[in-house]
């Protein structure tokens, strides 16, 4: 199943909703298409439901959904809403996380036809609690791991692209800025003195990360190269370019990360791009002993308790807090 999404798929109504997301809310577009991926899913359900079409069906995933609009969606109740997040649950196998996620849609449009215009009177959503929390603690590499990695793309000495592999993962491993925020650089983002960066992070919000000496002696190396006659040609602003010298992709991050991941034989541990974000907070937290609310700025998150899951304790601390347990030592005699 494709996850392509058109706006043609939607009723008018539904693209009314995801016009407002991107243009008042100021979503982005890879945001506003997730609301609608959700919302996708619900509307098929609805439409198959009515119909008698069997969920897991092929034709499920053809439904047209260009009919659902005020008159179906203002039958809705709460009853139906725990119907599809059992559906969600049983048929489809979501974690909670996705749950979450789609119920979260679902809520976001009610509070558009509700609150804001006015077309209904009734919000099915609104007694409903968010699926549980799942606690998991972020898996990240270790700071010797992370030393592993490094080392990996400095001593490639036969790619092209060393100094400028070297630059992203340093800049992920040392500020945790998200992948999108790191393909979408440009060199006028970069303060002349080269102490600090702007990235638009989610929600196109602008933030301003500080570079630390790893950073800085990184991205210098690299833009020497970048700023230099070879390149005088491109027509891009990007600090970060591909073999093709365009804005490097998501996609061709992603593929370097994992090279270097299995150059430094790490590629057994599943790690990902974004586990480095989650690594370099963790170093922060632990070893820094950075402030959560400071981290909350650096990480550019919203709430608090998004960042808070970088507060745990390592297992090397509750060792050794075990070890120091005053009976610790204490063996029987016989």
């Amino acid at each position: 199943m494709s996850n392509i999404i058109s706006k043609d798929e939607f009723s008018s109504l539904i693209q009314e909703y995801a016009s407002y997301k991107r243009s008042i809310q100021g979503c982005s577009q890879k945001t506003v298409d997730e609301y609608l991926l959700d919302l996708r899913t619900f509307f098929r359900y609805l439409v198959a439901r009515e119909n008698d079409i069997p969920f897991r069906s092929e034709e499920f995933f053809k439904l047209d959904i260009k009919g659902v609009g005020l008159e179906m969606l203002g039958k809705i109740r709460a009853e139906d809403l725990y119907d599809y997040l059992a559906y969600i649950t049983d048929d489809r196998e979501n974690k909670w996380c996705a749950r979450a996620r789609k119920l979260s849609a679902i809520r976001s449009l009610y509070k558009y036809l509700v609150n804001k215009r006015h077309y209904l009177e009734y919000n099915p959503t609104t007694d409903i609690d968010s699926p549980k929390a799942q606690k998991t603690l972020p898996k990240v590499l270790t700071l010797t791991e992370s030393m592993r990695l490094l080392a990996a793309v400095d001593n490639d000495k036969d790619s092209k692209f060393r100094k400028r592999d070297y630059a992203i993962l340093t800049l992920f491993l040392n500020c945790g800025m998200r992948l999108s925020e790191l393909v979408g650089i440009d060199i006028n983002d970069i303060d002349s003195d080269m102490t600090s960066l702007r990235v638009m992070g989610k929600g196109s919000k602008e933030r301003v990360i500080y570079l630390n000496d790893a950073c800085q002696a990184a991205l210098t190396d690299y833009l020497i190269t970048r700023m230099s006659q070879k390149y005088a040609h491109v027509q891009t602003k990007a600090v970060f370019l591909s073999r093709l010298d365009q804005r490097m992709s998501v996609k061709t991050v992603q593929a370097m990360v994992y090279k270097y991941l299995k150059l430094a034989g790490l590629e057994s541990k599943h790690y990902s791009v974004h586990k480095l974000r989650h690594t370099a907070a963790t170093l922060m937290y632990q070893s820094g002993n950075v402030d959560v609310r400071v981290l909350k700025e650096i990480l550019g998150h919203e709430q608090l308790n998004t960042t808070q899951i970088y507060t745990h304790v390592s297992n090397a601390d509750i060792e050794k807090a075990m070890a120091q347990n005053p009976l610790a030592n204490t063996k029987s005699k016989k």
